[in-house]
């Protein structure tokens, strides 16, 4: 009955909209009854639900909180508590998978679960939607066994429908439009890409262009209300070749201008078996973040190739020596710690919202770690300051908490650098997307062994012949707006004299 009040108020609202714009433009007239219209429903609504709730006894609506300072939404992946249990400070409700990783959701005060809002499983919820009910005393719970929340969240979300007729709100008459342009030009070609692109039929505008004509702007304020395109049989093969002699008589231009669609029904499943597999939170938010930065983000890119046998080298020696095994990732930070230490330029992020380029004296770099649910990047905090030996058990021990999901927001969060490795999977070389507010990032790839001629010494008796070196190509992605093309290859030479002498390493 609340709701339904709800509803008429909101309609008479819509009436007052419609008598103040009826006589002006009719797409003002649509943008205002829907603006208004959705504000005022969700205000009452949420009113109207605050006055059914407060025959309860005294309880608490817990929202989803933000886990991570990116987070948007989280899916809930298990709760650890039932209804009815206590729980007390520091005591895990649920695990959340957020954009970054799966985080446990700890209780602040003492309290009872006296309703699951989102079971477990629920996916994409945005942050303060609430998830749960507690209450303080365990014999206020059964007042909690049928609490519905899908209710109040499905008004909330409604975008309601008002019917214009009767006492209510009159509907406006749009008279038919009048054009002086032919109708295969009736759409411009943005306009006609627009529409058809997501099967609407824009023809029934009333265009704003010249000679009446609909423009791009015409369709995209009314996407909501365009009727579909009608679905078009698909002709077969015989009746195509029996009717060419026919088709080729019609001119091209008729022909452009009609062109086919096939229903969703009309589309033939692809052959063989597949499955449909929802993606994870972490997986569009990683999406979401590298398609922003590719896009605002101005990047260029240097590269340079790297002798690394030496640093295989080194590698034996420290394992037959003194059984410390470190890997060539191992050798590649510290390399690049020490030439961020050396380029401090580089070692920088960058603020947009202030415009501001924000140096930083500690070099921690983001190492990039595939995991199940999708990529992360720990951090190796300080890394211009520690050993090989140090750097090694770190990466190994970020690594394997990442994959298993146990990783510290403030792990994860942050960094001033990245390193993006793929030459354990064969790759010679690749281009990285930096990750914001970060100024670069470094993508490297796996060493291959090549001929490398030897420089001609003129009046010796014999020339040195070639020599096969493992050579590796490491590229760096920079952002523009703090590193100029000069300092990205003073840095990438840096990186490259430490690599290639990895003696250096110990200074």
């Amino acid at each position: 009955h609340k709701l339904r009040t709800v509803r008429k108020s909101a309609a008479h609202s819509s009436a007052n909209i419609v008598r103040t714009y009826a006589v002006q433009d009719p797409t003002m007239l649509r943008l205002a009854l829907r603006r208004t219209n959705t504000i005022l429903f969700r205000r009452q609504s949420q009113s109207a639900w605050r006055a059914l709730s407060s025959s309860l006894p005294s309880h608490e609506v817990v929202g989803l909180p933000a886990l991570s300072p990116t987070m948007e939404s989280g899916n809930i992946a298990d709760w650890k508590i039932e209804e009815g249990q206590a729980f007390g400070p520091g005591d895990v409700l649920c695990e959340v998978e957020t954009d970054k990783a799966t985080v446990d959701f700890e209780a602040q005060d003492d309290g009872v679960l006296a309703k699951i809002l989102k079971p477990s499983g629920s996916q994409d919820i945005k942050v303060g939607a609430p998830v749960c009910i507690v209450v303080e005393d365990e014999d206020d719970v059964a007042s909690f066994a049928d609490y519905v929340l899908d209710d109040v969240s499905s008004a909330d979300n409604e975008t309601p429908a008002f019917v214009a007729s009767g006492t209510e709100t009159e509907a406006v008459v749009t008279p038919q439009p009048s054009r002086d342009i032919e109708d295969q030009y009736i759409l411009s070609p943005a306009a006609r890409h627009l529409s058809q692109s997501k099967g609407l039929d824009a023809t029934v505008l009333t265009g704003t262009g010249k000679g009446g004509r609909v423009t791009k702007g015409d369709v995209l304020l009314n996407l909501d209300s365009l009727p579909p395109l009608p679905a078009v049989s698909v002709v077969p093969p015989a009746a195509i070749s029996t009717a060419a002699p026919v088709a080729a008589s019609i001119p091209a231009a008729a022909a452009a201008a009609t062109p086919v669609y096939l229903s969703e029904a009309e589309v033939p499943e692809p052959a063989g078996s597949f499955e449909d597999v929802p993606n994870n939170n972490m997986r569009k938010v990683i999406a979401k973040r590298l398609t922003e930065s590719k896009r605002d983000v101005p990047h260029f890119y240097t590269s340079v190739e790297i002798e690394l046998d030496e640093v295989l080298a080194l590698r034996k020696k420290l394992v037959n020596d003194h059984e410390v095994k470190v890997s060539v990732n191992d050798l590649i930070i510290k390399s690049s710690a020490l030439a961020l230490r050396d380029i401090s330029a580089v070692n920088a992020t960058y603020n947009d919202k202030k415009n501001e380029i924000a140096p930083s004296d500690d070099v921690d770099i983001s190492v990039a770690v595939a995991t199940p649910t999708g990529l992360i990047t720990p951090i190796v905090t300080g890394a211009d300051k520690r050993g090989l030996s140090s750097i090694s058990s770190c990466v190994k021990d970020l690594a394997t908490r990442a994959r298993d999901g146990k990783l510290k927001p403030e792990e994860y969060q942050g960094g001033t650098f990245t390193i993006s490795n793929l030459g354990m999977f064969g790759i010679d070389e690749f281009s990285a997307v930096i990750n914001p507010p970060q100024a670069a990032i470094l993508a490297v790839g796996g060493g291959s062994p090549r001929i490398i001629p030897t420089p001609y010494v003129e009046g010796a008796e014999e020339q040195e012949p070639p020599k096969v070196k493992t050579i590796m190509t490491a590229r760096l992605s920079a952002d523009r707006r703090v590193v100029d093309e000069a300092t990205a290859a003073v840095f990438m030479k840096a990186f490259q004299e430490y690599l290639s002498k990895p003696h250096l390493l110990s200074l």
